[in-house]
C-alpha cells in the first residue's frame, strides 16, 4: 500500500489544488493532506481558520475515491526539525508531493521520496489571486469547488477578508 503526503495552506482550497489532489489519488492508495500554517487566520494572506479549511477540503473531497486524511499542521520556525514535526502529526507516508523548493529539500534530506506535483494553470488557480478577487468584489466562485464557496459564504469569509485587509493608516493626518 502506498500512502502519500501533500501539504498546502488552502487559503482557500481551489480547482488547482483539486486537480493536483485528484492526480495524486490516481497514483497512490491513501493520501494524507496537511493543512499548513494551521495556526494562522484572520489575516489578508491567511483569512481562514484551520477548522474552516478542514471543512472546505472535507466537503470538496467527499467523492474522492481513495481514503484520505486531512490534518492541521502548525508552523515551526526551525526548518531542520520541520519534517519530524510533520511526521509526528500524521500517519506514516511513503512519498511526498510538493513543488515548494524548501519542502522538497527538507523531505529529501530526511530520506523521503519526493515527487513534484503538477501545477494546474497557476496564474488562474492561485489562492493569492482568488483573495484579491474577493477583496475587489470581483467574481471568484468559479475558481473553487461549490462546497468551498458554500463554506466561505456560511462563515461570511469575504467580509472577513475585506475587513482584515483594510489598513488603519489615516492619511488625512
Amino acid at each position: 500500500m502506498m500512502r502519500a503526503f501533500y501539504i498546502g495552506r488552502f487559503q482557500p482550497y481551489h480547482f488547482g489544488h483539486h486537480k493536483v489532489i485528484t492526480r495524486i489519488a490516481e497514483e497512490v492508495d491513501e493520501l494524507v493532506i496537511g493543512i499548513g500554517s494551521a495556526q494562522k487566520s484572520h489575516d489578508p494572506n491567511d483569512p481562514f481558520t484551520a477548522g474552516e479549511r478542514v471543512l472546505m477540503l472535507h466537503n470538496a473531497l467527499e467523492d474522492l475515491s481513495i481514503r484520505h486524511y486531512i490534518l492541521p499542521i502548525e508552523d515551526v520556525r526551525y526548518n531542520s526539525i520541520w519534517v519530524h514535526h510533520v511526521a509526528a502529526r500524521t500517519p506514516r507516508f511513503d512519498v511526498v508531493y510538493s513543488n515548494n523548493p524548501l519542502v522538497i529539500q527538507l523531505f529529501r534530506e530526511a530520506g523521503f521520496c519526493v515527487k513534484e506535483s503538477p501545477l494546474y494553470v497557476r496564474e488562474t488557480f492561485s489562492g493569492t489571486e482568488i483573495r484579491k478577487l474577493m477583496i475587489a468584489g470581483d467574481e471568484w466562485k468559479h475558481l473553487v469547488p461549490k462546497p468551498v464557496s458554500d463554506v466561505i459564504e456560511e462563515i461570511d469569509g469575504v467580509t472577513r477578508l475585506r475587513n482584515v485587509a483594510k489598513s488603519d493608516n489615516n492619511s488625512s493626518l
